[in-house]
């Protein structure tokens, strides 16, 4: 995806090429370009000239005002004035002049409106998410990260990147001998283990499974991950979650590559043998103390899967990986990263992601949850009550890193208090607003010039309405979906303004440019559709 028009990014290069031309050497600092929180401190604000001032050796207002000047006659007839404010922030009002040619280009871009914001950089991507233990359904607490990986993926994908996503099933091991023997216990109608599975849906795998009672615990429990990983895609897909790839533990023991990535770790001299155990020298790296690959007994860590999955990660030529972990991972990313450099990786090119808890709130209690004990809601469970909408919307709206509490009384809300519904009706009140105008007319409106002066609600709409690409960018480079339902929110909000201070249909009874506020609405809906979108979110016409 090539890069779009942007307005504002454009009007940041004009004050960036003010600033390397008054500076004479033909270059600057980053500086901050930003929208200040009062309309009285201006459209846009700048700290460029206190970045200059040091090297020409003048005060920054000086340097402000000389920065100011430049400015306007570099853009005649699209500011309105400059002014200077504080130590040296440069603030910019636009003029209405500048405001609807910014409409006029950002209608160009049409959907792809704030796409394409890392054209110049895109990378191969493969993001690892949700990859839950394959011992029963997916819970409240996985749909966080199914939620959360696969609006990253989104917006990455949004952003220009080629993105694969992929599902890690951890089929071996102790936990699933026990799930093996927690399914053979069900069908003979016993207890299982005492550190085994009890939930219902254990006894419901017996009952699939033909000749359950007498069969190898092994076996059950290779059956039993096939039905549950049947049903975990099942879910995923209904939570609009599709994964490229399914990628199963048992395939790196059986092609023998913990051997290949041990002889590779072999070859940059970092394992050693101590007590007849193989450990990798993690503390070359940064890791506070050496870790165990083959325990003296001769069985491998999963430590030691791990490292083999990632290696053929790395070996499949992504240029970057990205997991989403749990929170109880959190001590694990040391060892991980120092073995991924180990392995000949650039420690750079492996982000850890590590997810923290979600809550469910009934009635101001928190729901307890336990696969093991059964005692847990799942995601199915979640979408029958609330629906995919509110789920998605709701596990997306804190950061990854933060605990999330989300309150099953206010999803269930069909009201401006939800937020959720907020944006959605303002999509559909938009769609409804279209719709009484024609598409012949708002067919005639987009192809019209304009000649509004902008009310104050307009303007604040357009500003935010074109801060899209910068929240876009923002999200890519923090991996924070969560800032695009701030984002999404705050646009309703602003149309609702909008709205309430200017008549669309109609408008020019009350000396309004109607071809121009037709236009903003569709603006507005094609920015609030494409946020939902990147979420996961539909965005409904009718409500």
């Amino acid at each position: 995806m090539s890069p779009t028009t942007d307005p504002v990014a454009e009007l940041r290069a004009a004050v960036a090429a003010a600033a390397a031309e008054l500076s004479g050497n033909g270059a600057t600092k980053s500086f901050s370009f930003d929208r200040p929180p009062k309309p009285e401190f201006g459209d846009y604000s700048t700290n460029a000239a206190m970045l200059l001032a040091p090297t020409m050796g003048e005060q920054p207002r000086a340097v402000a005002e000389r920065l100011g000047g430049l400015v306007e006659e570099k853009l005649t007839g699209e500011i309105d004035k400059v002014d200077v404010a504080g130590p040296g922030f440069l603030n910019l009002f636009m003029s209405d002049a500048w405001w609807r040619d910014s409409l006029k280009a950002a209608l160009g871009a049409a959907e792809s409106f704030g796409g394409g914001t890392s054209s110049a950089t895109a990378e191969k991507i493969l993001v690892e998410f949700v990859s839950a233990n394959p011992t029963g359904p997916i819970t409240v607490a996985s749909a966080r990260h199914a939620a959360y990986g696969d609006s990253l993926s989104r917006i990455l994908e949004f952003a220009g990147h080629d993105i694969e996503r992929e599902y890690y099933v951890n089929d071996t091991g102790g936990q699933v001998q026990r799930f093996g023997e927690s399914i053979k216990a069900r069908a003979r109608g016993e207890e299982p283990p005492e550190d085994g599975y009890r939930g219902a849906y254990v006894t419901d795998l017996a009952g699939k499974i033909e000749g359950a009672a007498e069969a190898d615990p092994d076996d059950l429990a290779s059956r039993g991950i096939e039905l549950v990983v049947e049903g975990i895609q099942a879910t995923l897909e209904r939570f609009r979650v599709h994964h490229n790839r399914f990628f199963f533990e048992h395939t790196v023991h059986e092609k023998r590559e913990i051997e290949h990535a041990l002889e590779i770790l072999q070859q940059h001299g970092h394992l050693y043998e101590h007590e007849g155990a193989l450990w990798l020298r993690t503390t070359s790296f940064g890791d506070d103390k050496d870790r165990v690959l083959r325990r003296s007994s001769g069985e491998y860590t999963y430590f030691a899967a791990d490292i083999a999955y990632h290696e053929d990660k790395r070996e499949r030529g992504y240029d970057r990986l990205i997991d989403v972990w749990g929170a109880d991972h959190h001590g694990y990313m040391g060892r991980m990263l120092s073995a991924f450099e180990a392995l000949g990786g650039e420690r750079d090119k492996l982000e850890l992601l590590i997810m923290q808890l979600v809550n469910l709130v009934e009635r101001g209690q928190r729901v307890q949850m336990s696969k093991r004990q059964g005692e847990f809601i799942t995601l199915d469970e979640l979408i029958d009550d609330i629906g995919v909408d509110a789920a998605r919307f709701f596990l997306l709206q804190r950061s990854h890193d933060t605990t999330l509490d989300l309150d099953l009384t206010l999803a269930r809300e069909q009201s401006d208090v939800n937020p959720v519904y907020y944006v959605q009706y303002a999509h559909a009140r938009i769609a409804s607003i279209l719709r009484k105008a024609g598409d012949g007319r708002v067919s005639e409106a987009l192809g019209a010039g304009f000649s509004e002066a902008l009310h104050p609600s307009e303007r604040a709409l357009l500003k935010r309405l074109l801060a899209f690409p910068d929240e876009v960018a923002v999200a890519v480079a923090r991996r924070a979906p969560h800032r695009l339902t701030t984002y999404a929110h705050e646009v309703a909000q602003d149309f609702s303004a909008f709205y309430r201070d200017c008549r669309v249909v109609g408008a020019a009874e009350e000396g309004g440019d109607e071809n121009f506020r037709i236009a903003v609405s569709v603006m507005t809906q094609r920015v609030i559709a494409r946020a939902l979108a990147l979420l996961g979110v539909s965005a409904p016409e009718h409500m």
